[in-house]
């Protein structure tokens, strides 16, 4: 495996931002840049990962940090998955708020990824006593 660092920071590169979310395909995103980048600026918490110069994962965290916290973004790079870059993000996150009740996210529909938030403990609304609502403009 990678020697992986991660960093507390939330001020980034133009396009090392553009190049992580699009590769996840999040190209919303990064329609406008300096939008994602002020949002970014404004989250609770931001977490990122790097091998070397190259910014390979990201999570973060919008909430109040005491009653709710919801993980609003978390990639990685498609050529550094299956390394637990992913998991230890969402970990040094679900540590940083352990006394928080409310950890919430919404997501895309998938095997690979309700696998990955299962394995990390986390349980669908569609299975069990929640149910979640979105509205998107």
């Amino acid at each position: 495996m990678r020697n992986i660092n991660y960093k507390y920071i939330n001020e980034f590169n133009e396009n090392d931002l553009k190049e992580l979310y699009e590769d996840a395909g999040w190209t919303t995103y990064t329609k406008d840049l300096s939008k994602l980048i002020k949002a970014i600026k404004l989250s609770l918490m931001t977490i990122s990962a790097w091998d070397g110069n190259k910014l390979v994962g990201l999570i973060r965290v919008v909430g109040d940090g005491q009653t709710i916290i919801y993980i609003q973004d978390i990639l990685v790079l498609d050529s550094y998955k299956r390394n637990g870059i992913g998991s230890k993000l969402l970990s040094l996150i679900l540590d940083k708020y352990k006394d928080v009740r409310q950890k919430v996210l919404l997501t895309n529909d998938s095997e690979e990824t309700r696998g990955f938030y299962q394995s990390n403990g986390f349980y669908s609304c569609d299975r069990g006593e929640l149910v979640a609502f979105v509205k998107f403009n």
